[in-house]
């Protein structure tokens, strides 16, 4: 199979209208290069899955999507309008929320306090509490999330799977349009995943973008409409997940190359040693 116009990086798939589109872009930190010259395309209604091996640059492109970090150059378009994104608050007035591995959840709170942690509703100065509830359990309802017996519930009581849930409905509990989950599945167990990967599929079928960043290639195939592969902090191809196979896909995670798909890596964006620019950077794993 040859690499087509549709497979090509950053090419729609399925014939949806990106609402993330990235074009050439670049970050680098100190003398290091992190990302090369990314295209990507998100679009609504689907799941986006990035992979990538350790140190490819998945971590930092989303959190340059985020506002976390700046982009050093490239455009960056949300609803088919170039945006300049400097903060995570700018980037969660678009619409896009981030579930990162970590979930940044409060043990000691209850469903409803975490979801609505840092974006509380108040009443006369004091925080409405049935208004927070309703909200709760509607966006939980909303999901098909039947797993949790109670929104009052603490936090600390919960499964991996059930936090996970709570993060992702916290995610689209304000208007999201574009939802990214890192590693949402890190961690769970063979139930957990389950759960988890439907509930990642209805965010989709509700009209959400998702981009997830995954290692789990069984993940990946379960849930993905499109590939977009990271290698070296360059984007080497994005794909129908339908016309790809598992060893193809790590093919271009670990080389760079997909001889069936047309690929092949750029000598001048392997930096001596064979070591991912991203990898030097201090960027973290991801």
């Amino acid at each position: 199979m040859t690499i087509t116009e549709e497979q090509a990086p950053g090419a729609p798939t399925g014939g949806a209208e990106p609402i993330l589109r990235l074009r050439d872009i670049n970050k680098s930190f100190g003398a290091v290069h992190v990302l090369r010259g990314v295209d990507l395309d998100v679009p609504l209604g689907q799941v986006t899955a990035l992979v990538g091996d350790n140190g490819a640059g998945k971590s930092t492109l989303i959190k340059g999507v985020a506002g976390i970090h700046t982009f050093d150059s490239g455009s960056y378009h949300f609803e088919g309008q170039e945006v300049h994104v400097a903060t995570p608050k700018a980037a969660n007035g678009l619409g896009i929320e981030v579930v990162y591995q970590d979930l940044a959840l409060c043990d000691n709170l209850d469903i409803v306090h975490n979801m609505f942690l840092g974006r509380e509703l108040t009443n006369n100065g004091l925080l409405d509490e049935a208004q927070m509830e309703q909200k709760a359990s509607a966006t939980l309802a909303g999901l098909s999330v039947r797993t949790v017996k109670s929104i009052r519930q603490i936090v600390a009581s919960l499964s991996g799977g059930q936090r996970q849930t709570v993060a992702i409905a916290r995610a689209v509990l304000w208007n999201s349009k574009l939802v990214i989950l890192d590693e949402p599945t890190a961690a769970l167990g063979v139930a957990q995943t389950d759960q988890v990967l439907k509930l990642v599929r209805r965010l989709a079928d509700r009209g959400l973008a998702v981009l997830l960043i995954s290692h789990n290639m069984n993940d990946v195939f379960a849930v993905a409409d499109s590939i977009a592969v990271l290698y070296l902090g360059q984007l080497v191809a994005q794909v129908p997940a339908s016309s790809v196979t598992t060893s193809q896909v790590v093919e271009l995670i670990t080389t760079g190359q997909g001889g069936g798909l047309g690929i092949t890596a750029r000598a001048a964006d392997v930096v001596p040693g064979g070591t991912s620019a991203s990898a030097n950077s201090g960027e973290g794993t991801a």
